[in-house]
């Protein structure tokens, strides 16, 4: 659960597997691809004049493609990320493929910045 009671509510788009020239990063590869998430996730957040500490969800869309014994690497490399004490809220969600079929894994998420 996550309460707000004030700043300024931040959503992001959901950020993909992409460097900031747009090129794909780990072609088949889910860890690589999870890991280039998160750091776009953190560059989407301080943009926006905030920290990862100030996201309070996370949604997950994962393709039914990824063996689920690769689902652990999304929390291991979330955790180099959040506050472990007091990760964001989540919602996992299994899907049949994202709009370009070389994406594995799509995240967005929600902040809450300092007015």
């Amino acid at each position: 659960m996550a309460e707000v009671v004030s700043g300024k509510l931040v959503y992001t788009a959901g950020q993909v597997a992409v460097d900031p020239s747009g090129n794909l990063v780990g072609k088949d590869d889910f860890r690589k691809q999870v890991r280039q998430v998160f750091e776009n996730l953190k560059s989407a957040v301080e943009a926006a004049g905030g920290t990862f500490n100030n996201i309070i969800k996370l949604n997950y869309y994962c393709v039914d493609t990824v063996e689920s014994s690769e689902i652990a690497a999304v929390r291991e490399i979330r955790d180099g990320f959040v506050n472990t004490e007091t990760p964001p809220a989540s919602t996992f969600v299994v899907v049949q493929r994202l709009v370009r079929p070389e994406w594995l894994i799509e995240v967005e998420a929600i902040a809450v910045v300092d007015d």
